[in-house]
């Protein structure tokens, strides 16, 4: 048994707990934040070096043995996408001192942040199919509370038809497990994987994994079930919006890919390529939607929409390179959305709208800004040696490995639009006459957002750069996914 593998989760939940008092007190609040961040991020530092020297780690709740208890495993994909994550939530709740408002910070901001990372994690980090539901569900109560948080017309629109997306969404979720315990008998997600092995996934089961698609498909927003998401994300402030870009959607990701991977593995010419067509068409639709629209922040979360695609396609491939591009890319894409977003962010308090027809010029005044956008753009769009090119180029390979070559190539080409896309932004943003500007423009408060959002494009730089010493877990990472034997002995074995 190894308790460590709890302290990322537990941590955020206890710490958003003593949140939950003093609301009016922000030094106590963004302290105790900034600290309960700190500790869990060195927890899931030691878990991830845990897990690279031993393998795969594992609790079973109430001294039951698998598969009769409730199990949480950490691996390497899980891991390093709860270090990532708690790392990301560090540098938006710094951004968010200058950026998200007094009024907002004291009226349960820091609780509802702490109570989604504590959900994230623990989705990454469960064993259980039901515990994954449970998870869903409180992260989704915390999103609740941050999406209306200020409470303008625009965020209580949208949070209604983002609340009604989800009521939906986890009753087919709880409907979608009641049929796989009728088939299977169990919860326990490395016992699923053995039993569907046993019986050969025979049809019933391709349809529950088809239903599951549709689930965390409405979560993640592939086509066609991302029509929530452009408006929904639009509504919040921007450290709440970098947060929901770079975390929430991803989980869906994560499911799909954990599900896919460990349980649905015997009919790939039916689920697989069920999820290769999605994701290419997902892909094409973020594209269109991107280039579309002259709002700055719709661009980015169009964007949002592409980065699932591809990271599917990756998950399609069903080969190691392909698993293992796609495990760089998620991380990758987690890493830059966060950077843009609060970058757009720093654009948008600078000339105080989100049209990109009424800006303009910014280079001249703030050349740094816009140096470092650049930088972030170019690794969005996969420019090599930045953070997207190592993730999309295995993906690509694995899909040349599977036969899948004109697909591939369209990928490829996405890269083009993505670039295009951005590059708008900064085209119209930054050269030519000088457009509109804020006359609120603060530079102490713009210098304290500007340093963490310096320092999270350096991160997503070195991200690119040292891929080499990144590629063993990556490989790890990709070698459970691959083999669910892994995954399935760690667990019924009692892990290390």
């Amino acid at each position: 048994m190894n308790n460590f593998l709890l302290l990322p989760i537990i941590i955020p939940f206890f710490f958003g707990m003593f949140l939950i008092f003093n609301q009016k007190r922000l030094a106590y609040q963004r302290i105790i934040t900034m600290l309960g961040l700190i500790l869990a991020i060195i927890c899931a530092l030691s878990l991830v070096y845990k897990v690279y020297l031993d393998g795969p780690q594992t609790v079973t709740f109430g001294s039951w043995p698998a598969p009769f208890g409730i199990t949480m495993v950490s691996d390497m994909v899980s891991a390093l996408l709860v270090t990532t994550t708690l790392v990301l939530a560090f540098f938006i709740v710094w951004y968010g001192f200058e950026s998200i408002g007094k009024e907002r910070e004291r009226f349960f901001y820091y609780p509802g942040v702490m109570f989604i990372i504590t959900g994230v994690n623990g989705a990454f980090t469960t064993g259980d199919i039901f515990n994954l539901f449970v998870f869903f569900e409180v992260l989704l109560m915390a999103s609740y509370l941050l999406i209306v948080l200020g409470g303008e017309k625009a965020q209580l629109r949208e949070s209604i038809k983002y609340i009604l997306v989800n009521v939906l969404s986890s009753a087919l979720f709880v409907i979608t497990v009641a049929f796989l315990y009728s088939v299977v008998g169990t919860l326990s997600m490395a016992d699923i994987s053995l039993k569907i092995a046993e019986i050969k996934q025979p049809g019933i089961i391709t349809v529950i994994a088809v239903m599951f698609l549709m689930v965390f498909g409405m979560k993640a927003a592939i086509f066609p079930l991302y029509f929530w998401l452009p408006s929904a994300y639009s509504a919040p402030p921007i450290p709440v919006l970098a947060l929901f870009g770079a975390l929430l959607t991803k989980v869906g990701v994560y499911a799909i890919m954990r599900t896919y991977t460990l349980f649905f593995t015997h009919d790939l010419a039916y689920t697989h390529e069920l999820l290769l067509i999605l994701s290419i068409i997902t892909i094409i639709a973020g594209c269109i939607g991107a280039l579309a629209h002259f709002d700055v922040k719709q661009i980015i979360i169009y964007n949002i929409v592409i980065a699932v695609g591809v990271i599917l396609f990756g998950v399609a491939q069903m080969n190691q390179i392909g698993l293992e591009g796609a495990m760089f890319y998620l991380v990758h894409d987690m890493i830059i959305k966060a950077a843009l977003f609060m970058l757009i962010g720093l654009v948008i308090y600078v000339t105080g709208t989100t049209n990109l027809r009424k800006m303009g010029g910014l280079m001249k005044t703030y050349p740094a800004l816009g140096w470092f956008y650049l930088i972030a753009a170019f690794g969005l769009a996969g420019v090599p040696p930045l953070s997207g090119f190592v993730g999309k180029l295995l993906i690509v390979q694995g899909g040349f490995q599977a036969g899948n070559i004109w697909t591939s190539l369209l990928l490829l080409a996405s890269s083009l639009v993505v670039l295009l896309s951005v590059m708008r932004i900064f085209i119209y943003a930054f050269w030519g006459e000088q457009g509109q500007v804020s006359n609120q423009v603060n530079k102490k408060v713009y210098n304290r957002m500007f340093f963490p959002t310096m320092l999270l494009v350096f991160i997503s730089i070195l991200y690119g750069v040292g891929t080499e010493w990144l590629t063993p877990l990556m490989e790890d990472a990709a070698k459970i996914l691959i083999e669910p034997s892994i995954y399935t002995d760690a667990v019924m074995k009692g892990g290390n």
